[in-house]
């Protein structure tokens, strides 16, 4: 654990955003105190501390951290509690592994499309697109495929203890369970389907994200 570590713990973000619940996620599975500071890039006026626009932002004390793969893992190395992370090179490779999957393949379908479209801009009234929530579905079946069967390898997305992974998939995999296709879809997947019940159930989730899937 990092000198000052019971410094001030700020988290700058919006409990909207997918990567800021993320990293309250983190934060909660570790058991520490933060304040949530607004930070709503797309609001004129003032820019955060990120350099670049975006959140969340992570400050502790003086130390500030942006990028959410980086804020998570600073917070399992510089707080004490459970180990967010496995023990052993299988397991953490599996976890980095399913992190890059959830960015690099989950997010842009399952929630800048079908969860954006088919259930935010919708119930908003907002002008929303059936192609980009379509478009989304089917990008998301073979992404919900493979992360099933990580789920049934039982390295993460075990139900046996938090890790990053389940951090980091877990807004990701709720938001997208909130568009009725979405849930049916991933009923399909009987591995994911018990790891969805058992992380929205945790403590972690429910002060993250508020409420059970």
């Amino acid at each position: 654990m990092r000198d000052g570590a019971v410094d001030q713990v700020t988290l700058c973000g919006l409990k909207e955003s997918i990567y800021t619940q993320v990293v309250m996620m983190a934060l909660a599975a570790k058991g520490v105190a933060f304040e949530l500071k607004r930070d709503n890039p797309f609001e004129a006026g003032p820019s955060g501390p990120h350099p670049f626009a975006r959140v969340p932002v992570l400050l502790h004390g003086e130390f500030a951290v942006y990028e959410t793969a980086a804020i998570s893992r600073y917070v399992d190395r510089a707080f004490e509690g459970t180990p967010l992370v496995p023990g052993d090179a299988v397991g953490l490779a599996r976890m980095d592994q399913v992190i890059a999957i959830a960015d690099s393949y989950a997010y842009w379908p399952m929630v800048r499309q079908a969860y954006a479209h088919g259930v935010v801009r919708k119930q908003a009234g907002i002008d929303w697109e059936k192609e980009l929530v379509r478009d989304g579905l089917r990008a998301a079946e073979p992404v919900l495929s493979e992360l099933d069967g990580m789920a049934r390898e039982g390295e993460v997305l075990n139900g046996l203890r938090i890790s990053l992974a389940d951090c980091q998939l877990a807004p990701m995999v709720a938001a997208f369970a909130q568009l009725p296709k979405g849930r049916k879809m991933i009923a399909q997947f009987a591995a994911l389907s018990c790891w969805l019940e058992w992380i929205s159930c945790s403590r972690a989730f429910r002060q993250a994200i508020g409420k059970t899937v």
